[in-house]
């Protein structure tokens, strides 16, 4: 299948009008500086927009230009631009970058690709950016939205965002050299996306070929009853992931539940947006002891009962239990323990563990019964990347292994194991290392339901694509 290029590229120029602007391109647009587009295209580099947006804002309020840049050393860097990717290597980037341009171009920002190319922290996909925006030289700037889309589309199949590059100077009609980088970054954010993209409501979607992708599953109406979307997150801050795009994801997820763990704050110390979720009843379970643990849950359906901890003040007074009961089943909220580094918390965890399995099988002889949340346990191999490294290491060891086999022997169903049996599914990477880039995880946030209520088991995701956290959303469609 031949697509027609300049049909595509028409529609998506009338789609993407209403869309968030690429930081990059809306910097370009507010001030025509090159040296200005040139450092935030560095500080882009896997790097969420909105991050990339308020790390610019605090550094050009700073250093504005090179001569600026010049009196900021590494460490005072490290500090503005923190917390973009890499950002260690982008402020030793940003601290040779005066002396770089002084020495070899008088201070400005040369427009040469080759020029370009020996300043520090510049790549081709940089150059090119910087040309076209700073410039409006025609460059064709690729990035991995860039590649990955013109290869579903099977406008070619290349194998490297590089080999993108030289394959779209071949055959893109240059009128579209400039523009393209900027259509598919915001497409690609918005519906596009690479994990589980929104062909259902894609414009292009009669004629797409979607070569290897895989669409988002939508939420399903059962014959027995609607299907509920039920989602949990470990936000390691709700104010933090707040700052970090948590309504625009909430808004993707559009769940009928959402559990939050580990929010590290009071309620009166959050938003009022958060404080009174709109669309959603809210119910909050914070620990005593500030910035610390505690969870919350937001639900489209107000509950009937709310049940605040597990009855032991050891637990509850770090606000890790929030349970809520609905005509047809009860949904407990966990944040379980830590065993932490030392081991020093085990026994701690294990009491927990027991306590809380007591509490729901108490709840189950009535009606269905959803456990989720943060459990801080990989229960088998399969979930996590370096399993013999970590047998004997916090969330993996033999006794919190054994209590989850004894959890489900018991009869409770791990939801996602239910039905996906595939390795490298994880929900939690360690900031260290570039874990998540490298896929390097745990999977450690469960779904788990009673055993009669196996059945009402819809379907399973893990949300991947979803940041803001070191942790993801866990997703479960259970039937009402």
């Amino acid at each position: 299948m031949t697509i027609d290029i300049d049909k595509f590229i028409g529609i998506l120029e009338k789609e993407v009008q209403n869309y968030q602007v690429p930081v990059v391109d809306l910097i370009a647009v507010q001030t025509k500086d090159p040296f200005k587009v040139l450092v935030a295209t560095i500080l882009s580099a896997r790097t969420k927009d909105e991050v990339t947006a308020e790390a610019s804002g605090r550094l050009f309020a700073k250093a504005g230009s090179p001569e600026e840049l010049a009196e900021l050393d590494e460490a005072s860097l490290q500090k503005i631009i923190y917390p973009v990717g890499f950002y260690k290597n982008k402020a030793k980037y940003l601290a040779a970058l005066p002396g770089k341009l002084a020495a070899d171009f008088g201070s400005k920002v040369p427009d040469s690709m080759e020029s370009l190319l020996s300043l520090p922290g510049v790549g081709r996909k940089t150059a090119n950016l910087v040309l076209a925006q700073a410039f409006g030289i025609p460059a064709i700037c690729v990035d991995t939205h860039v590649h990955r889309i013109m290869n579903i589309w099977g406008y070619f199949d290349t194998k490297t965002p590089e080999q993108t590059e030289m394959a779209l100077r071949d055959k893109l009609p240059d009128k579209y050299w400039i523009s393209v980088n900027s259509l598919l970054v915001a497409f690609g954010q918005g519906t596009c996306r690479p994990v589980a993209p929104h062909c259902d409501r894609c414009v292009l979607a009669d004629d797409c070929p979607r070569i290897g992708v895989t669409p988002r599953k939508l939420k399903q109406k059962n014959v027995n009853g609607d299907v509920l979307r039920l989602v949990s997150w470990n936000v390691n801050g709700l104010r933090a992931v707040y700052k970090k795009g948590f309504m625009e994801s909430l808004q993707e997820m559009a769940p009928d539940v959402l559990a939050l763990q580990e929010i590290k704050a009071m309620v009166e110390q959050l938003p009022d947006a958060l404080q009174k979720l709109k669309g959603y009843h809210s119910y909050f379970y914070s620990a005593e002891r500030k910035g610390y643990s505690g969870v919350a849950t937001y639900s489209k359906e107000k509950a009937q009962s709310v049940i605040r901890g597990i009855g032991d003040a050891r637990f509850d007074e770090e606000g890790r239990v929030l349970t809520l009961e609905f005509p047809t089943y009860y949904f407990i909220n966990c944040y379980f323990p830590n065993s932490k580094h030392d081991l020093s918390r085990l026994d701690f965890k294990h009491d927990f563990n027991v306590m809380l399995q007591n509490f729901a099988e108490d709840l189950a002889k009535t009606k269905s019964v959803v456990v989720c949340g943060d459990y801080n346990v990989a229960h088998k191999e399969i979930d996590l990347a370096n399993p013999k490294q970590n047998r004997k290491n916090a969330g993996f060891t033999p006794e919190e292994c054994a209590w989850m086999d004894s959890f489900t022997d018991a009869g409770w169903v791990d939801s996602f194991r239910s039905i996906n049996k595939e390795p490298e599914q994880y929900s939690w990477w360690s900031y260290r290392s570039r874990a998540r880039d490298r896929n390097i995880g745990w999977r450690i946030d469960y779904f788990c339901v009673d055993q009669n209520s196996r059945k009402k088991i819809v379907d399973a995701e893990i949300y991947q694509h979803i940041y803001g956290s070191d942790h993801c959303p866990v997703v479960l469609d259970f039937i009402k």
